[in-house]
């Protein structure tokens, strides 16, 4: 069964595999190459990935070149994650945080070119939606307002409250 490592801190220039691979030909010929390019400009994009034969191999590969110096980068080498269902690797983002669920989406819109910020939108709606069904803690910290900013809502519901009582 072959193995799958993830090879980053690539420099962000132009890169093909044929470099890649012949950094790695200490290794033997049964490995193969992928840098993961920039569609727009060609460029590589910071990471990519080296395929072994067996376990035992990529714990070699990994000892022997990680923290490597490839153009003035020292590359970062460890075994690739599982691809996300639906989700190409030239498509899969680098690994990000996680965002809370209770966090006050951006005020910035999309821009109307920008896919991804609609797709994005989809799935944390549909996310919200989906987790307020049976946990109930989610749906009662929805209507809590922020504790940074609770005295001066006080302060407005007050003014409010005054404001329609008085004519």
């Amino acid at each position: 069964m072959s193995i799958r490592l993830y090879v980053g801190n690539l420099p962000k220039e132009e890169i093909d595999r044929q470099e890649l691979q012949t950094v790695f030909a200490e290794a033997g010929d049964s490995i193969s190459t992928k840098v993961i390019k920039d569609r727009k400009t060609g460029k590589c994009r910071g990471f990519g990935f080296v395929t072994v034969p067996n376990d035992e191999q990529a714990d070699q590969f990994i000892e022997k070149f990680n923290g490597y110096v490839f153009k003035d980068s020292a590359l970062k080498i460890e075994k690739a994650l599982p691809r996300s269902k639906g989700q190409g690797e030239e498509d899969a983002p680098p690994p990000q945080p996680v965002i809370a669920a209770n966090r006050a989406p951006s005020s910035s819109p999309a821009p109307s070119g920008d896919k991804g910020g609609r797709r994005n939108n989809k799935k944390r709606n549909r996310g919200a939606s989906n987790s307020s069904g049976g946990n109930t803690s989610v749906s009662t910290d929805a209507v809590q307002p922020d504790p940074r900013w609770a005295q001066e809502l006080e302060k407005l519901k007050q003014m409010l409250a005054a404001q329609t009582t008085n004519p």
